[in-house]
């Protein structure tokens, strides 16, 4: 069962790295990580996606909480989710009768084309993984030069459940 977990930690030197290497040590798998700032200064945001029966949950949450750097940590249910993740992929564009397919794909999944090339496109599109997925299996029979993504990011559906300072 795959869970997302958010933390707020402090915007500190190495603290990334004390995260990922207690999933390291204690040998659970990260399937996704993004980090960027959150709403506070000096505070930022992990979002792990992680997979696990509900004891193998609880531990790594424990473990989480015992960090000097985590402020707070919680499990965000797939009921209560909002999640997207960014793609950059570069296709190979043989012919404008490809281009205007894979144009036309772009339009549908509302991507946009971020480059042009003469024989390749880049198109940036975000969406949840279903989405994602969905859109790299229809330009894969075009040939996928490079595909480049940014792991889950989450919030909750509703402000009185979500993870704050």
């Amino acid at each position: 069962m795959k869970h997302t977990i958010a933390i707020l930690v402090e915007d500190l030197p190495g603290v990334m790295v004390r995260v990922a290497g207690l999933f390291t040590r204690r040998g659970f798998n990260i399937e996704s990580i993004a980090v960027g700032p959150s709403e506070t200064s000096g505070i930022s945001r992990i979002t792990i996606v992680t997979s696990g029966d509900e004891k193998v949950l609880e531990q790594i949450i424990k473990q989480l909480n015992k960090l000097i750097d985590v402020i707070r940590v919680r499990d965000i249910p797939a009921e209560n989710i909002i999640d997207r993740e960014l793609i950059l992929v570069r296709v190979n564009v043989d012919s404008l009768a490809i281009r205007s397919e894979i144009i036309q794909l772009v339009e549908i999944f509302k991507a946009k084309v971020a480059f042009v090339e003469r024989n390749t496109l880049t198109v940036e599109m975000s969406g949840d993984e279903e989405k994602v997925n969905g859109f790299l299996s229809l330009l894969k029979p075009f040939g996928i030069k490079e595909i480049v993504r940014t792991g889950r990011i989450a919030i909750t559906r509703n402000s009185k459940n979500g993870l704050k300072v």
